[in-house]
């Protein structure tokens, strides 16, 4: 027997708009201890190459919240993740992959050749992430997060789009 009405569909990927700011802070916050307020938000979204993606429920009668984001910045061939956060209530739901799915399918159809990103060596769930989108290790930052989990390494990782 099937329950139809637990089965939601996944979620939107959309660009956000300076309405959806605040609570994309909100999201920041509890998820990382370098916190991002919405001015910084708005002042990254006005540079120029920065797109912020968001995922939201598309079930027009649920709330129309974001469940998570990240913030890219493209320049040239390549490009980088600024950072990813997803509502910690919400993790674990694949909002995460599709958000990057997203971001690369983007950025590959604007021609980006390189993606990279940094992430504490530490953050399995993360990196699991990562690597199963094709990213690889290509340095690291020593000390690079004060507040990690491990050490505060940084490892930087790079995806080929092209």
């Amino acid at each position: 027997m099937t329950f139809w009405w637990f089965w939601a569909p996944p979620p939107v990927v959309e660009e956000a708009t300076a309405e959806d700011l605040d609570r994309l802070a909100e999201i920041h916050a509890r998820s990382f201890d370098g916190v991002w307020s919405s001015e910084e938000l708005a002042a990254l979204r006005a540079q120029t190459g920065v797109v912020i993606l968001l995922a939201r429920r598309a079930n027009a009668l649920g709330s129309r919240n974001p469940l998570g984001f990240v913030i890219l910045r493209a320049v040239a061939d390549e490009a980088e993740i600024l950072t990813l956060a997803v509502d910690p209530r919400q993790r674990g739901r694949g909002i995460g992959v599709q958000l990057m799915r997203a971001a690369m399918s983007r950025l590959y159809a604007e021609r980006t050749k390189m993606l990279f990103l940094e992430v504490d060596e530490a953050n399995e769930p993360a990196l699991r992430l990562y690597r199963g989108l094709g990213f690889r290790k290509v340095g690291e930052r020593r000390g690079y997060y004060q507040a990690g989990d491990g050490g505060g390494g940084a490892l930087v990782m790079r995806a080929d789009l092209a």
